[in-house]
């Protein structure tokens, strides 16, 4: 039976087949136009940034810049700031009695060229709390020319144009359009028509189809995309319009260099490093890229890249990038708190086999991953169970928190050292800054490179200075959040102070006087009805603001008492909390839940569990119930959610009691911090000594006691049992080991 083929179906292809290629055009032409509208726009938000920062610049700069101008005669006219100067115009300026025509025009060019200095200058945060026409532009052209870039990426990998004679095609088909020529064609013509047909119908309905149809789509996506689409893609992947931003307009975001303190020969070397990511599920951002190529190029490097920075991540892409080229086992080891979200981080960011060797299984889980390879996940504690063949090697040793093998002593030092003799390439993690820790980054480096360790223990004095860094660069890497992460939304901090009621000062006082230091910083909290706290209803109201800014909050304390009567005041909008006594699957899950709750939610935390090894980005409001003893503890906590990938402004709010030992904490505190800055550079291990020891708090104790008695406002209870500051540190390290089980 002769074959027949209904001529609309030819002609529908036809069709298809032109409009196809003008679809594939398009997509291929539109990204140069994109960019310059992304161009225009992050031009404008620069002039903008400006401009706010001209309000802040003082007149005086202009003679700076030129001599002659009378500054005060500028200033008895009105004009204090140089965005005053920019917003007027010469002949008003040569209204001013004693300003000359030339003096208004020299004024007016100074101030300009100025001002162009400051928006060449200033680099650009976007923020879903800062909405401003400028900032909705640039979001806008970045998500169309983010739409566009994949289009094009998927037009220039359609290979059907290229490999196969549409023209031709197109003519061997056409005599079946006609009745009568069809007729008369030779069998071997209309079999070359009927191919045709079959070719390119076979084309447009597979493969090559799709890739048109899912072209077609994104061009109507970006050519209809609103202001409010925009920002809501923006909020769920603010990494990729970053990228976007640094690709097309570089500098905008950091005018950081990428070598960040390298010698310019280490970086340069580092430059020609080959990196291959297929299989890695995440946007790395530049300098990311960069920590990528130096612990791949170095092979045994230590990373003290600043809490937020993503160490993880670029940890799991040197395991993507070494997999790519033939490598196959990799292990990781970790705090027993953090495991969970090794395991997940993993699997989340790239197509690596996982396996936790941990628990009762541990030896079969060893004998699965020597066989199998991928990536092992394990415990320090575990290290002394893991037994290797001599000959057997592995690709990478990955050591987070590796300030906990400090001690070159402790067994488990000596169990991951064990180890590392079989890891071709060792990476060392660490947040904590260890320039003012010599002795502990020495003994780390010692593992990773003995003569370097050896060279820098003659200047460990040096170790601020740029020999002392030039000398370890070649295994010590270290950026700092300020550095890389320009673009971050801003960290606002409010200090919420609270006034104490008469119920709150009769138990203040009695807690004074029994000199219990862990009882008398649960001011405000350890009321007998948590209705009557003062702190607890300011708590109430901040929780109440954020579920109408449609915020998420984590709220932290010390103390698990505390914890327990925040989740009893706020009920079911609570998750946790996570404490020393979860496990690490457990808290994520907690995490988890928490991150796919309504806006208004509360995640609950004892400070020293769930403050470090989380990435909680869901949330942009962090609570401090009271003051710690140590501000790096704080800084630790609300990194939870100030880090890479938050999209909006982070509020933190500590909660203070005013005339309360509250009080008297934050007041040294801060000025041991000035103190520090006075004399030191500033950094996350100088903060780290920054702290109140009991001697300290002992001495605010009697001094808020003897305010008391002077006062006279409230009597003074009596029969108080009074507990030795031996007794309160006893407490503390009691209350320490039952909330930190996890970690022991």
């Amino acid at each position: 039976m002769a074959r027949e083929i209904n001529v609309n179906e030819i002609n529908g292809i036809i069709k298809a087949v032109e409009d196809n290629r003008l679809v594939v055009k398009k997509a291929l032409e539109v990204c140069p136009k994109a960019e310059e509208d992304v161009k225009k726009a992050a031009d404008l938000c620069a002039k903008s940034a400006g401009a706010s920062y001209a309000d802040d610049v003082p007149v005086d700069v202009i003679s700076e810049a030129a001599s002659g101008i009378k500054i005060k005669t500028l200033k008895d006219a009105g004009y204090e700031n140089l965005k005053q100067i920019t917003d007027t115009s010469v002949k008003k300026l040569t209204e001013i009695e004693g300003i000359s025509q030339d003096m208004a025009m020299t004024i007016k060019k100074t101030a300009l060229d100025y001002l162009k200095t400051i928006n060449n200058n200033s680099t650009i945060r976007l923020s879903v709390d800062e909405k401003t026409d400028e900032n909705s532009r640039l979001v806008l052209a970045l998500g169309k020319y983010i739409i566009y870039q994949n289009a094009s990426n998927v037009a220039a990998g359609i290979s059907f144009y290229d490999r196969i004679d549409t023209t031709k095609l197109i003519n061997d088909m056409k005599p079946l359009t006609g009745g009568f020529s069809k007729m008369f064609m030779l069998s071997a013509k209309k079999e070359a028509a009927y191919k045709a047909f079959d070719t390119l119908d076979a084309e447009l309905k597979g493969e090559t189809g799709a890739r048109i149809t899912e072209i077609r789509s994104a061009l109507h996506r970006a050519e209809n995309l609103t202001n409010d689409e925009a920002w809501a893609d923006f909020a769920a992947n603010p990494i990729i319009y970053v990228n976007a931003l640094e690709k097309v307009c570089p500098g905008m975001i950091s005018n950081e260099s990428d070598i960040y303190g390298l010698p310019e020969e280490l970086a340069s070397s580092l430059e020609e490093q080959k990196v291959s990511l297929d299989g890695l599920k995440c946007e790395l951002r530049r300098y990311q890229q960069w920590g990528v190529k130096y612990i791949l190029h170095q092979g045994r490097v230590l990373l003290g890249d600043e809490m937020g920075l993503g160490k993880t991540v670029q940890a799991i892409a040197s395991m993507v990038s070494l997999r790519n080229t033939g490598e196959t086992h990799f292990m990781v080891v970790c705090p027993a708190s953090v495991t969970t979200n090794w395991e997940r981080e993993v699997q989340k960011f790239s197509d690596l086999p996982v396996i936790v060797i941990h628990g009762s299984d541990k030896l079969e889980e060893v004998e699965q991953w020597v066989k199998e390879g991928g990536v092992a996940i394990t415990t320090y504690e575990t290290t002394g169970a893991i037994e290797l063949a001599e000959e057997f090697k592995f690709s990478m040793l990955t050591v987070d928190e590796a300030h906990y093998i400090k001690n070159p002593n402790a067994q488990r030092s000596k169990n991951v050292r064990n180890i590392a003799t079989k890891a071709e390439r060792i990476l060392f993690m660490t947040g904590t800054a260890l320039e003012n820790r010599v002795d502990e980054m020495i003994s780390l480096i010692d593992v990773l490179d003995p003569n370097i360790a050896k060279s820098v223990k003659g200047i460990a004095f040096l170790h601020q200075a740029p020999k002392f860094r030039e000398t370890v660069a070649p295994v010590y890497f270290r950026r700092k959040r300020e550095d890389v992460l320009t673009e971050l939304p801003e960290l606002i901090e409010n200090y919420e102070w609270c006034n104490l009621s008469k119920e709150e000062k009769k138990v203040y006082y009695k807690t004074l006087l029994g000199k219990n230091f862990m009882n008398v910083r649960r001011v405000s909290w350890n009321v007998e009805d948590i209705n009557n706290s003062s702190k607890a209803m300011r708590l109430k109201e901040i929780v109440e603001e954020a579920k109408e800014e449609e915020r998420k909050i984590i709220v932290f304390s010390f103390f698990l008492d505390t914890i327990q009567k925040v989740q009893a005041l706020l009920g079911d909008i609570c998750y946790g909390p996570i404490n020393g006594s979860i496990q690490p699957k457990e808290r994520q899950e907690i995490i988890d839940e928490f991150n796919n709750a309504p806006a208004g939610s509360v995640l609950l935390g004892q400070i020293q569990s769930a403050g470090t090894g989380l990435n909680i980005q869901s949330a942009s409001i962090v609570v401090l119930c009271e003051p710690q003893f140590k501000p790096s503890i704080e800084d630790q906590a609300i990194s939870r959610a100030y880090r890479m990938g938050q999209s909006r402004n982070v509020l933190v709010y500590r909660l203070l009691c005013d005339n309360t030992i509250d009080e008297k904490m934050t007041k040294v505190l801060e000025q041991k911090k000035k103190e520090f800055e006075a004399y030191a550079d500033e950094s996350v291990a100088g903060r780290e000594s920054i702290e109140l020891d009991d001697k300290i708090f002992g001495n605010m104790i009697e001094e808020e006691i003897e305010r008391i008695k002077a006062e006279g406002e409230i009597e003074i209870p009596e029969n108080v049992v009074e507990t030795t500051n031996e007794q309160a540190a006893a407490d503390e390290q009691a209350l320490e080991k039952e909330e930190q089980k996890i970690d022991n």
